[in-house]
């Protein structure tokens, strides 16, 4: 059998036996005087731990699914080499499961006065502050035989944001409100209330758009075109109540709604248009208020990247308050929350109006796209059961549904992949139609 490393070095002083690889470290140092010595040495020229100096440097922040480096500088302060494992402790939800050990230690050796650097890539599954750890370092001697060991605290903070999957959707999007707009040659027809130009008839016009003035001046008939209205209001409300912590897919619904709510704070600013945000269950837990166009969008992003569901029931009428404290004059009140009965009939129907009176309001709800899929299922009698679940549920959910819209509210109920870019499509109809 070949022996290597601190067994090779032990049998080779007499102490172990071939084959032997536990040895009892209290019966070798208690017998065997060369052995004591040899310990006693390679502790002794083991760099200290104490007198090392840490510092971090790399990523403050990350979008979640995205990686962050943090690199740990390790100087060595000591006349004595280091040869040293390092464990960079952060909390568990810093990596995904099952890659802490291999991300979290490494091997370095320093030279006495010299630092070297590692890097540790963290990749976090949850939004939110991750704050490091301590460093605990075990530093060996020549012989690897004994060590030191010792914990530093290196403060360092990463910021993980919300993803904002949904950035794909804004090309588009805008391109749509650049037709709107009429910055484009494809002109916007008799939508919106400002005027913008004159402009030749064309059959297939709205024929209200005809300014029969114009006409009477000249030999062709003129309509007239409309921008949209700029300078906007809209304040979008997340719900963080309880009905928010439930998973759609591999995600909460609070993440969801916040992933729409980026999309069309996004596109509503590029428009002219002022984006507020409010988050709120029983108490406001956010909220980002008369900021630029080109700040609007990281504010929301910063705001966002903390908020947690909270597992109680929300208070509409406190939200309802809040909202038209936050939102004084007109404005598009966007609320994302749920679309389940008992919430929508209980809490937010009886306050609604004090809403509608004043605001034109939009109501976006995540969809759960597995109630879909089972309404689909057949081809046993437990498939069949679950569709039937499933299409009472969706039954319940269109009268919900369509009990907000007798209310005059705007409803889009999509599943988390389509949300996004059915709600920027819901603004920009309310844009076209002159209702914001």
């Amino acid at each position: 059998m070949a022996l290597t490393g601190r067994t090779a070095l032990l049998a080779a002083l007499g102490t172990l036996p071939v084959g032997i690889w536990e040895p009892s470290w209290t019966g070798i140092l208690a017998v065997n005087v060369p052995l004591a010595l040899a310990c006693a040495c390679d502790f002794a020229l083991a760099a200290p731990v104490r007198r090392l100096g840490l510092t971090r440097s790399g990523d403050t922040s990350a979008r979640l699914g995205e990686t962050a480096d943090v690199t740990l500088t390790v100087t060595n302060t000591s006349n004595r080499p280091l040869r040293a494992r390092i464990r960079d402790a952060w909390p568990p939800s810093s990596w995904q499961p099952g890659t802490e050990i291999a991300a979290s230690r490494h091997e370095l050796t320093v030279p006495a006065g010299e630092r070297r650097r590692v890097t540790t890539r963290l990749r976090p599954t949850r939004r939110g502050d991750r704050h490091a750890d301590r460093v605990t370092i075990r530093s060996y001697g020549p012989l690897g035989l004994l060590a030191r060991q010792g914990s530093h605290k290196v403060p360092w903070t990463v910021r993980v944001l919300p993803p904002f999957t949904s950035r794909k959707h804004l090309p588009s999007k805008l391109a749509r409100l650049r037709e709107l707009d009429g910055r484009t040659s494809v002109l916007t027809r008799g939508e919106g209330t400002e005027f913008d130009s004159l402009r030749e008839y064309v059959p297939g016009d709205d024929t209200r758009s005809i300014d029969w003035r114009a006409t009477a001046r000249q030999t062709t008939v003129a309509v007239r075109t409309w921008r949209p209205e700029r300078d906007r209001h809209i304040l979008l409300i997340l719900d963080t109540g309880r009905t928010s912590a439930g998973r759609v897919g591999d995600i909460p619904r609070l993440d969801a709604s916040m992933d729409a709510a980026l999309l069309l704070a996004a596109l509503a600013s590029r428009a002219g248009d002022r984006v507020d945000l409010l988050a709120y269950d029983r108490r406001v837990r956010a909220l980002v208020q008369g900021r630029s166009a080109g700040d609007v969008l990281p504010s929301l992003v910063n705001a966002m990247t903390r908020l947690e569901p909270e597992l109680l029931e929300t208070d509409a009428r406190g939200l309802t308050s809040t909202a038209l404290r936050t939102a004084p004059r007109r404005s598009l009140i966007v609320l994302l929350t749920t679309l389940d009965a008992a919430p929508i009939e209980e809490g937010l129907l009886p306050v609604l109006s004090r809403l509608t009176q004043r605001h034109t309001v939009l109501v976006a709800s995540v969809s759960d796209p597995h109630i879909a899929r089972m309404a689909a299922a057949r081809g046993n009698t437990e498939a069949v059961y679950e569709a039937a679940a499933a299409a009472q549920a969706q039954a319940e959910r269109h009268r919900t549904a369509e009990q907000l819209t007798r209310h005059g509210v705007t409803v889009v109920d999509a599943t988390p992949n389509d949300l996004p870019p059915a709600l920027a499509d819901a603004y920009l109809a309310l844009k076209a139609a002159g209702r914001l």
